[in-house]
């Protein structure tokens, strides 16, 4: 694929401050999604691995200054943006060849918009009061000067899925480094490498000390969870699907570690009767194509007036009909490869699901029989909200259209799912969308082609779709336990 003669280095696993491989000497292929080929091999981490990466972020959390130098911890972030910035370049490429990642999305979610959020956060930094006076009160008759501080929570294992890696790996690290947190980086097995990077930019090219930052990417679940179980590690931060953060949060239980989970979606495009059907209708079929639906705050249910229902079916199908499916390298992909053969298969059963629950198919419909893990942009007409593909998280390039019969139908609709992560409201009437935005339970939600995605914005969502907020202050807040401290006054 064309990108591949700038990816960066062989990859390396980064434990105390050492680059190398496993300490079994594992590797595992990793794969372009595009055509199914192998890009490279990686480190396979075992137990040993994870074991001494855990070790050596509680080590460099309770015996070095890290967590109280806050200007040494700028400098240090400001020198890993500027590495990413001289490897940009390579970083993108890599990001097409392993992820799939449609290379427009570089200059927003895949590279740009999360190292400009490092830059964020690392001024927020600079800037964060991490003690706030509260005065002198007597409680009790004693009269006390009260202080309360904030401090980082100590070693935090981040786990992240495969969709938009560098996005979500930075917007975990960045905020757990600047808050003094220690870190051991879990990545997808799907998409190590983009983490491996990572890691060696932080060992050539930052002065961040031995056992801060440590990159493990172990394929064996029963390893990767010694990240969950572990009593040295004090919070688990995950980006994943739902089933998965309930086991991540069952396994924390017992060592009562802070748990922050950003988990599933089935949000709603919400489209009122005085908007602009057609283009509502059209935005929403463009947007589920993006990354071949592979987001999970992707709205991938359309829901519009029933007199106009067909009006906008016909349009996002046309729409998605119109986009294709295109070699994620190619300038003007929209839709490239899910990431893997088991993702396509799991898409094509919700395909079969379709009919079966008794749909239409209005464009698309089956996978594409060519090398790499391609799937046909869908629509789906004809099922209410009841139905598995209205309900569940598929995670491919698939939009679900249903009725509503007005304001308040719409909002139930949108409401009834286990998930609450993102949502739009389209109206001729901005008054009117924010009214009806406001009474729809998500995290974030989209009035009138409005973008909620910036560095400052905390992002998160309602119900099964997690607990906590990354990115803005809340985010970096996260990765911070609160002490109040009371002295004679």
């Amino acid at each position: 694929m064309s990108g591949q003669a700038t990816l960066p280095p062989a990859a390396q696993q980064l434990v105390d401050g050492k680059l190398g491989p496993a300490y079994d000497g594992a590797t595992y292929a990793v794969r372009n999604p595009a055509t199914g080929e192998e890009i490279g091999h990686v480190p396979d981490s075992g137990a040993a691995d994870v074991e001494a990466a855990i070790a050596a972020a509680r080590r460099a959390f309770d015996e070095t200054t890290w967590s109280t130098d806050h200007a040494f911890r700028a400098q240090c972030l400001r020198q890993l943006h500027q590495a990413l910035l001289d490897n940009a370049e390579a970083f993108k490429a890599l990001t097409t060849a392993e992820v799939g990642m449609p290379s427009f999305m570089m200059g927003a979610a895949g590279f740009d918009v999360p190292v400009e959020g490092l830059m964020w956060v690392t001024d927020l930094l600079e800037s964060y009061a991490f003690e706030t006076d509260l005065g002198v009160a007597k409680p009790m008759g004693i009269a006390s000067q009260r202080t309360v501080r904030r401090e980082a929570v100590g070693v935090v294992a981040a786990i992240t899925p495969w969709n938009v890696p560098t996005q979500i790996n930075l917007a975990k690290i960045g905020p757990a480094l600047a808050a003094g947190c220690t870190v051991v980086l879990k990545p997808a097995p799907d998409t190590p490498w983009l983490a491996y990077e990572l890691g060696r930019l932080v060992a050539e090219h930052t002065d961040i000390p031995a056992g801060v930052f440590n990159v493990v990417a172990p394929r064996d679940n029963t390893v990767a969870a010694m990240l969950t179980t572990d009593p040295r590690v004090d919070m688990v931060s995950f980006t994943g699907s739902t089933a998965t953060g309930r086991a991540i949060m069952a396994a924390a239980a017992p060592t009562l570690k802070k748990v922050f989970l950003e988990l599933g979606g089935k949000s709603a495009a919400i489209v009122l009767d005085d908007a602009d059907v057609a283009a509502a209708a059209g935005a929403a079929a463009f947007t589920a194509c993006i990354h071949a639906g592979q987001g999970c705050a992707i709205t991938t249910r359309l829901v519009v007036p029933r007199e106009k229902y067909d009006e906008a079916v016909q349009v996002a199908a046309a729409t998605m009909e119109s986009i294709g499916v295109k070699d994620p390298a190619d300038p003007g992909a929209i839709c490239g490869p899910v990431i893997s053969r088991a993702q396509r298969d799991r898409v094509a059963d919700y395909l079969r699901l379709a009919t079966e629950e008794g749909g239409t198919i209005a464009t698309g419909g089956s996978v594409i029989d060519q090398p790499g893990y391609w799937v046909q942009p869908t629509v789906v007409a004809g099922l209410d909200n009841s139905s598995r593909l209205a309900q569940e998280e598929i995670f491919g390039p698939v939009l679900v259209v249903i009725s509503h019969d007005g304001d308040d139908d719409a909002v139930r609709i949108a409401n009834d799912s286990a998930y609450g992560l993102s949502g739009s409201v389209e109206s001729g009437d901005v008054e009117r969308a924010k009214a009806v935005a406001a009474r729809i339970r998500t995290g974030t939600v989209a009035v009138n082609g409005a973008v909620w995605f910036s560095p400052d914005a905390p992002f998160g969502g309602y119900k099964q779709s997690g607990l906590g907020r990354e990115m803005g202050v809340l985010g970096f807040e996260e990765y911070l336990e609160v002490k109040t401290i009371a002295s004679p006054a």
